[in-house]
């Protein structure tokens, strides 16, 4: 084919993303036939991905995670271990609500459009949480061990046994407010 019969091609920077990350070039308004497919898929647990070139939006790709055959049952099991599970996903919120129905965890209990980064900020912080719950145990049994049976046995002024206590909660209530400062 000639080079003069062949179509000009053009090039243009297609923009794919969630709607929160839109770029802000796009502009504010969609088909409204594209935004009642984002809100049903939304409503449904599916994340639309808006599609847009030439600062309009002009198509929506749905996307869904698969929810496990087993998943409800492993929440109902993490509820026996005395356990509150968390739905911490990347996903719209109206998404990551009707997942969480799915597997009966509560609307409460999701934490939706979080990126990767922040989501090892919550792990992290689990992590260190529970890590301060078990140094706060050790040490409240470790005063319990040694202080009530010298108190008991007459060996421990009561009142130094009273003030054990009472510095033993100011340092439970300090180590707990230590993960306010907490940095990933």
């Amino acid at each position: 084919m000639p080079s003069s019969a062949r179509p000009s091609i053009r090039s243009c920077v297609v923009t794919v993303g969630q709607r929160s990350w839109r770029a802000q070039d796009w502009s504010p308004h969609a088909p409204e036939s594209l935004v009642a497919a984002a809100e049903a898929a939304e409503s449904l647990g599916r994340t639309p991905v808006r599609v847009g070139w030439d600062g309009e939006i002009r198509g929506v790709v749905v996307v869904a995670d698969t929810v496990g055959a087993t998943s409800a049952e492993a929440i109902v099991e993490l509820r026996r271990f005395g356990l509150r599970p968390i739905l911490l996903t990347g996903d719209d919120h109206r998404s990551a609500v009707a997942v969480a129905a799915q597997v009966g965890i509560d609307p409460d209990d999701v934490v939706a459009q979080v990126r990767s980064a922040e989501k090892v900020d919550v792990v992290r912080l689990s992590r260190r949480t529970l890590g301060t719950i078990k140094g706060n145990l050790f040490w409240a049994f470790a005063y319990n061990l040694a202080a009530l049976p010298l108190a008991a046995a007459g060996l421990l002024n009561p009142m130094i046994a009273g003030a054990a206590m009472a510095f033993s909660s100011v340092f439970v209530v300090t180590n707990i407010l230590r993960l306010r400062r907490f940095e990933r």
